[in-house]
């Protein structure tokens, strides 16, 4: 007789989609759904939610059967340094600047590489910095200041 295996944390997180995709869902049905020429206020968040129930499926029923990996350890050093670089950014961006800011935060990312070192961390986000600041700044235009005002002079 054959064994039966599956993926558990595929099969977790496509019940986690399902289960946040139906949530919004019933959410959006109180709002006004209008039609698809002209959209009320529920008709998108219902259309996003219907594609997250069915992505979430997907995944559950592949997790089925496929046999999954064990889980391994937890990269405590990734958590540690990347879920507090959007933090720092939001917190920094009014007082510092775009460029400051993202600077900043982007070096913060780099070490939840244990390959990283502090001359390709700086490198690396000098050149990330330039390229976003020549494209949301100069190429389009977008209207948010460069340098705050705790760096000005």
């Amino acid at each position: 007789m054959k064994s039966i295996s599956f993926d558990s944390t595929n099969a977790i997180c496509g019940a986690l989609f399902v289960a946040t995709g139906a949530f919004f869902a019933i959410q959006s049905l109180g709002l006004d759904l209008g039609t698809a020429v002209r959209m009320g206020p529920g008709y998108f968040p219902l259309v996003l939610a219907c594609v997250l129930v069915l992505l979430g499926a997907i995944i559950f029923i592949q997790a089925l059967r496929v046999e999954g990996e064990p889980i391994g350890a937890l990269a405590w050093r990734g958590m540690l340094f990347i879920l507090p670089a959007p933090v720092f950014f939001g917190l920094t961006v009014r007082g510092l600047g775009f460029a400051p800011a993202l600077f900043f935060t982007a070096f913060i990312a780099c070490f939840a590489s244990q390959k990283m070192n502090v001359f390709s961390a700086i490198i690396l986000s000098l050149l990330l910095t330039v390229f976003s600041v020549a494209v949301f700044s100069y190429g389009l235009g977008l209207p948010f200041e460069r340098f705050g005002p705790w760096v000005r002079f």
